[in-house]
């Protein structure tokens, strides 16, 4: 069986790889900028034995028609690709609206494109829970339309890019929605700082600063949604070969999400360092008048203070909507499917330690 997959060289994209040739005697073409080849050496190094006769580059660009790729190669491919990945997306919210746009959108409507030149077999999106935006309540695998609040240019072109493949009706589709992928729960390996990360420079300084039994004050905040990169390649590979799941979305997310405060403890106590043994919600600053709000906002002095915090920390202010993000996700209908495999996601006290 063939495979083509984007966005091979990136994080989740390595494994899914990986998985992909544990599966018999398949071949697995991946898109790669010409730029970008020599970053295969490596790759075939953690992919393992044989992988480099395997893995088959296929020179391109995401924001070329057709993935950039040449005639010859689509002529090549034209009937063999069973499974395409697109995988090739920027992830970071710090990233301009415009190279968000240009990998979200363009890639994603570029990718299509070249899936039906060489009649792929099932076209798999791997999206993102941010295409919910800053849904309110309970977004399930079915809903799509409801998304809200996705005024940042992440979530819009998430959300955007869903839309495309949904609204294409000339190749089967199936969408993932992972939350945010950490590290791999056996060996903790990760190649970015990203999501919870952000928070590990404040919990190493508490740990330097201030004695384990002192007991700290926090936020509680809204619900964090964190899964292992193996689980979630695990679950998408089980998912894909499935039969009659095409035009399904599924959360690759954890059905019992722990708020901001008690996900930091987890990591406090993995990392030896102080917990907040009392967490405020941070619903009572709800209570506090807008007079006070702005004034503190328009300080210039007290904002300076906070930004430097930030920076020692160096946490991205972007991460700090994530505090009071009030979306869950259902994932019911996707867990059940798993749990006939037999794949679990593993419990965060369990891996915290290696992460």
């Amino acid at each position: 069986m063939s495979y083509f997959v984007t966005g091979a060289t990136g994080f989740i994209g390595r494994f899914l790889v990986q998985s992909l040739l544990g599966r018999g005697r398949s071949t697995v073409y991946v898109l790669v900028r010409p730029k970008s080849i020599g970053k295969l050496d490596e790759l075939y190094e953690f992919w393992g034995k044989d992988s480099a006769k395997r893995v088959i580059p296929i020179k391109g660009d995401l924001a070329q028609p057709k993935l950039g790729v040449s005639r010859g190669d689509l002529t090549k491919l034209k009937g063999k690709v069973r499974h395409f990945f697109h995988l090739g997306a920027v992830y970071d919210l710090e990233a301009s609206a415009e190279t968000m746009h240009k990998a979200n959108i363009v890639g994603t409507q570029s990718a299509l494109e070249f899936a039906e030149a060489v009649k792929a077999g099932c076209f798999h999106l791997v999206s993102s829970i941010a295409a919910a935006g800053l849904y309110r309540g309970t977004f399930t695998e079915d809903m799509f339309e409801e998304a809200e609040g996705l005024d940042h240019p992440y979530y819009r072109t998430k959300h955007d890019s869903e839309g495309l493949v949904r609204a294409n009706q000339r190749i089967p589709y199936r969408i993932y929605r992972p939350a945010a992928v950490v590290g791999h729960s056996k060996t903790g390996f990760i190649d970015k700082i990203d999501g919870p990360y952000y928070f590990f420079k404040a919990l190493q300084k508490l740990r330097e600063s201030w004695p384990r039994w002192i007991p700290l004050v926090g936020v509680e905040g809204g619900y964090v949604n964190v899964v292992p990169v193996d689980y979630v390649v695990n679950a998408m590979v089980h998912l894909a070969h499935q039969p009659k799941l095409d035009g399904r979305c599924f959360h690759l997310t954890d059905p019992k999400p722990r708020r901001v405060g008690e996900m930091l403890n987890v990591f406090a106590r993995a990392a030896h360092a102080p917990e907040m043994a009392f967490r405020v919600d941070t619903k009572v600053f709800a209570m506090v008048p807008d007079s006070v709000t702005k004034s503190v906002e328009r300080s210039r002095p007290l904002q300076n203070v906070w930004n430097q915090v930030l920076r020692d920390l160096q946490i991205p202010k972007s991460v700090l909507q994530f505090i009071n993000y009030p979306t869950r996700f259902d994932s019911s209908d996707t867990q059940k499917l798993l749990e006939k495999a037999k794949i679990r996601l593993p419990v965060l006290e369990d891996y915290a330690w290696r992460l």
